[in-house]
């Protein structure tokens, strides 16, 4: 059985933007956080969504044809296939819900790709 977590306590653990961290699982999908400030990639996952919760700070989801700003408190959720950007002006924390096989970085490669995250 696996013990509460504090997510306060696990953002204190991650140091480096944009890198999710993963705090558990539920089924068939991992609970991550990261910290984001400035731009990620652009980028799809063709096969999956991706749930974004705000615990603190803002985050903007760009899209093609809109953007969507999420406020601590809240959150969105990415279609699949959808091209999408995250941009963070300052430092935020988020909270992700993902399956466990997906890549951060989706259908693009860079120097952000997290492809085997690390339990904190």
């Amino acid at each position: 059985m696996q013990d509460k977590v504090n997510i306060e306590e696990k953002f204190r653990l991650v140091d480096v933007y944009w890198t999710p961290k993963i705090l558990g699982q539920v089924n068939e999908s991992h609970v991550k956080i990261f910290k984001a400030k400035g731009e990620f990639v652009w980028h799809s996952h063709e096969e999956e969504e991706e749930f974004f919760l705000v615990i603190k700070g803002q985050l903007t989801i760009k899209m093609r044809d809109r953007e969507v700003v999420i406020h601590p408190g809240e959150f969105f959720i990415v279609p699949k296939g959808v091209e999408h950007l995250p941009y963070a002006k300052e430092e935020a924390h988020i909270l992700l819900f993902e399956p466990k096989n997906v890549i951060n970085t989706g259908n693009v490669t860079s120097k952000e790709t997290v492809s085997d995250p690390d339990w904190i």
